[in-house]
């Protein structure tokens, strides 16, 4: 089976905000040094998916950058390339206007690699998953859209858009976050939560989407998959049943977060913590690809560090640092405490502060003896704060002059 990927990577992400300020939420970094479009791309070369178009829009910049570096060896005529699409306005000088419209001002891509499959994924997920096992259970099935969906806790439900499936796994309708959810067929405990991630036949694709084209209709989830459901076999894909190798058995197995707003951005952080974790982002058997910084390893002169991750070109002079996660060339000076929280590269924390809580985005200088994650009124003052109580510093205008600080 011949598949084409086209990833939905344009997303705004305002619930981010001021992460998403000056990036797309795809673009925003996670972990010790990767962005969250890393994750769906990865899952897809891992799957033998070696064509892929990625759309993006909004604030595209530093995620158009970071996907040359990091997705770079592309071979196009080989059939294999990770390839940026921004809006080409071939129908008009509109941007895109919705998740279908994006794939509809970029038919011609399709039509000109004849796929027997398209594969519609969004990259503001992180989670791992063989797609080739989607596919196989599209086509044994005789499936003309198969649309990827968690089990989550019903009670979790109505946070999600859900999913309304029979026994046979065929889609009745979709519910935009509904106060009582129906159930999975399986399991009475749960429900269906939609991953916003499809599979296609290929004709049945393209027809859709020019019908909604016709129709001013502009969404997979809205508009195109609801009128499908009525007129063709649309299946629900259980992701509880994807079973990828190398992971631990005290993973959580069908790991899938949407990071949509600042507190679930920050708790996922945690997922990927300690000597057990939820989702461990180390698996030789299906590795995460992201930029090939090379930079030198971290040196740590003095600290009392625990259950963190400290990235490459970082310096620890002293500090005490506990459930934290620093990214590359960070510079951390004497007598610093840094306490759950995550540090963004090229930050410099001068001497005598203390961070609880606390995520700092690059390229910030914080002055000594700072006091960020104490005082709630203070810190809203001057930052964001979630409604979590996390507090986020955006992310600064220039780099600091590291070297200055590393004597």
């Amino acid at each position: 089976m011949k598949v084409l990927a086209m990833v939905l990577a344009g997303g705004q992400g305002s619930r981010l905000h001021p992460l998403t300020a000056e990036r797309s939420k795809p673009a925003v970094p996670f972990g010790g040094r990767y962005r969250i479009a890393d994750f769906v791309l990865s899952n897809l070369v891992n799957s033998q998916i070696h064509g892929i178009y990625m759309m993006v829009q909004y604030k595209s910049q530093s995620l158009i950058e970071h996907v040359a570096k990091a997705w770079s060896s592309s071979t196009p005529y080989t059939g294999r390339f990770v390839t940026v699409v921004p809006p080409q306005m071939r129908e008009g000088p509109e941007w895109f206007q919705g998740t279908s419209d994006a794939v509809f001002q970029n038919i011609n891509l399709i039509e000109r690699h004849s796929p027997d499959i398209v594969a519609v994924f969004g990259a503001d997920h992180i989670y791992r998953m063989d797609v080739r096992q989607m596919i196989d259970f599209h086509r044994q099935n005789s499936a003309h859209v198969s649309v990827a969906a968690i089990p989550v806790p019903l009670a979790e439900a109505n946070a999600f858009g859900v999913i309304d499936a029979d026994d046979r796994s065929r889609i009745r309708g979709f519910l935009e976050k509904p106060a009582n959810p129906p159930p999975m067929p399986s399991d009475p405990t749960r429900a269906y939560g939609s991953m916003g991630n499809y599979l296609f036949d290929t004709d049945v694709l393209l027809a859709a989407l020019r019908e909604a084209n016709e129709n001013d209709e502009h969404d997979f989830g809205h508009h195109i998959l609801p009128r499908l459901i009525k007129s063709h076999k649309v299946l629900a894909y259980n992701f509880g049943d994807n079973h990828v190798p190398g992971v631990a058995g005290y993973e959580e197995q069908a790991y899938w977060r949407d990071l949509g707003t600042i507190d679930a951005y920050y708790d996922a952080h945690f997922d990927v913590l300690g000597e057990r974790p939820r989702f461990n982002l180390f698996n030789p058997q299906w590795f995460i690809n992201s930029s090939s910084y090379q930079g030198p390893s971290p040196r740590i002169l003095r600290g009392d560090i625990t259950n963190s991750t400290i990235a490459a070109g970082s310096l620890i002079r002293h500090a005490r640092i506990s459930n934290s996660m620093l990214r590359r060339e960070v510079i951390v000076e004497d007598d610093v405490e840094i306490q759950d929280c995550l540090i963004m590269d090229y930050t410099v924390i001068r001497r005598g502060s203390r961070l609880k809580r606390v995520i700092v985005d690059r390229y910030n200088v914080i002055e000594p003896n700072t006091r960020i994650g104490f005082d709630a009124a203070a810190d809203r003052a001057r930052y964001t704060v979630s409604d979590g109580g996390v507090v986020v510093l955006a992310k600064g205008q220039d780099v600091p002059d590291v070297t200055r600080y590393q004597i």
